[in-house]
C-alpha cells in the first residue's frame, strides 16, 4: 500500500497565509495552521496601516492590502522572513 497517503499528512501541509500586496508585488506576510489566526493578523496589520495612514501619505508609499490564502508547504519560499505589519523594512517597501 504505498500509495495510501494519510490524512493527517496531507493537513500538515496546508498552511493560512497573510498575503500583503502592492501594485504587484505580492509576498507573504505571515503563515498560521489555523484560518482564524490568519484573519485575526490580518485584521490586526489593517488595523496597523490605518493608524500610520498619515506616515505613508507623507512618504509617498501606497499601504500595502492584506489578504488571507491557503497554501502548501511547498508554495513557500525557502528565504522567507515574516514581514513587518506595515509590508516595510529597513526603508524598503515589500
Amino acid at each position: 500500500m504505498d500509495g495510501i497517503v494519510s490524512l493527517a499528512a496531507v493537513r500538515e501541509d496546508r498552511f493560512w497565509a497573510v498575503v500583503a500586496c502592492v501594485g504587484r508585488t505580492r509576498r507573504i506576510a505571515e503563515i498560521f495552521t489555523s484560518r482564524d489566526a490568519a484573519l485575526a493578523d490580518r485584521a490586526w496589520r489593517e488595523q496597523q496601516v490605518r493608524a500610520y495612514e498619515s506616515f505613508l501619505r507623507s512618504s509617498r508609499q501606497p499601504p500595502p492590502n492584506y489578504s488571507v490564502e491557503q497554501m502548501r508547504r511547498a508554495d513557500i519560499p525557502k528565504t522567507w522572513r515574516p514581514l513587518p505589519a506595515l509590508g516595510f523594512l529597513r526603508g524598503q517597501f515589500i
